[in-house]
């Protein structure tokens, strides 16, 4: 929704102004010039790019256009699991978190919080390091670093579709310039023609240039700055987890441990101590009959 809306206020005030200083519209409507600078930059992304990177960024494109994401209230269902967890471990050992682990889908514990459950990454992320933990032959410092590499990996893999759109957007005014030489250099051909014809070409060749920086600074390259922005949104989750579980490696009793995780979270997504706390005393009430 706000990426149409951005795209047309980019629209609107680039082609707004021109209009408004007297600009003729026709001269922008350059198909061929688009289909230069478009067609070319496409190529150069399928060949700069393995077949991997190709299916992960088409598969990631549609994710500027949705919301979603983790908001408040899926941070306290993520926290409160955790801390059901930890408490569970506390009062019986983490061997009697091994069901919960082993199967979480059918745990009456993790079903309590479908949310966590139907993200298979975050659900993997959690389980393995509770295993882990269960086991007693990994120190704090020891899954720190193991959880460090594995985030690590999954902001590099998140990363990659970003980084291959913003290279694509890298390339478009250089495209556009190959557009102009091109309209150029026929210009240059036809130069016993008349001055109004040869200035519509000139002009023509001009938007080459206005096309491959408009579709790079206006379109393109917003993209790849708004699935980086939600690729480190979505690490964050992943984050509050790590914390959580190395408070509690620590010695840190569940409470202390998961008020860790909510301090490592965007503000505007941060639960306040109040609504953290209410979470937490909301799982220890009994099931009503």
């Amino acid at each position: 929704m706000f990426v149409a809306i951005g795209w047309v206020l980019v629209l609107g005030s680039v082609i707004g102004s021109f209009i408004g200083v007297g600009g003729h519209l026709p001269a922008l409507v350059q198909p061929f010039e688009l289909l230069c600078i478009f067609g070319a930059a496409i190529g150069a992304f399928v060949v700069s790019n393995p077949v991997t990177t190709l299916k992960k960024t088409f598969k990631s494109l549609p994710i500027c256009f949705k919301g979603g994401g983790y908001t408040k209230e899926k941070y306290l269902e993520l926290i409160a699991l955790l801390f059901e967890l930890l408490q569970k471990a506390r009062k019986e050992g983490m061997m009697s978190l091994e069901a919960d682990v082993e199967a979480p889908e059918q745990s009456a514990l993790f079903q309590k919080y479908s949310h966590v459950l139907q993200d298979h990454h975050l659900l993997d992320f959690i389980v393995d390091y509770l295993r882990m933990m269960s086991s007693g032959n990994v120190n704090a410092l020891e899954m720190q670093d193991l959880m460090d590499e594995e985030l690590e990996t999954h902001h590099a893999e998140a990363s990659v579709a970003a980084n291959a759109i913003q290279k694509m957007a890298d390339g478009l005014p250089a495209f556009g310039i190959v557009a102009a030489v091109m309209g150029v250099v026929h210009t240059m051909g036809s130069v016993g023609a008349a001055p109004a014809v040869l200035g519509e070409m000139i002009a023509g060749a001009l938007v080459g240039t206005f096309l491959g920086i408009l579709l790079a600074y206006g379109f393109i390259g917003p993209l790849a700055d708004l699935l980086n922005a939600k690729g480190r949104a979505a690490a964050k989750p992943f984050q509050c987890v790590k914390t959580v579980l190395l408070a509690s490696m620590s010695g840190y009793a569940p409470p202390v441990a998961v008020e860790f995780g909510r301090k490592v979270l965007f503000t505007a997504d941060r639960p306040s101590f109040k609504e953290l706390e209410d979470a937490v005393r909301a799982t220890k009430m009994p099931k009503p009959a």
